[in-house]
């Protein structure tokens, strides 16, 4: 049995860094400063735009429009707390999917 945690730690929080590190390089970003604005070493960036991690989870579009809305704060120096923004997403993918909630 697969605990809803199991899920998060797994697919959605690899998805979600998967997705911020496209759209931080669809914007511009190195990949190098990418991985420092995300806090995840340069080779997790180069997997995820490869597509070799964080691939099995499609979102809706109000969750892929936060993600480009924090993609475009952390882009311009305007996030202060990563975990807390991630944390928002995650909670709209679990209300979204009925996982742990």
């Amino acid at each position: 049995m697969d605990l809803p945690c199991q899920k998060i730690v797994w697919d959605v929080i690899p998805a979600i860094r998967a997705a911020l590190a496209e759209e931080l390089v669809g914007m511009g970003v190195s990949s190098l400063q990418a991985s420092k604005l995300l806090g995840i070493a340069p080779s997790a960036v180069s997997q995820y735009l490869s597509k070799k991690r964080g691939y099995r989870i499609e979102f809706e579009s109000e969750v892929r429009e936060e993600l480009k809305l924090l993609a475009e704060d952390l882009k311009d120096g305007k996030v202060k707390d990563l975990t807390s923004r991630m944390c928002a997403i995650c909670k709209i993918i679990r209300t979204d999917d009925g996982c742990g909630e």
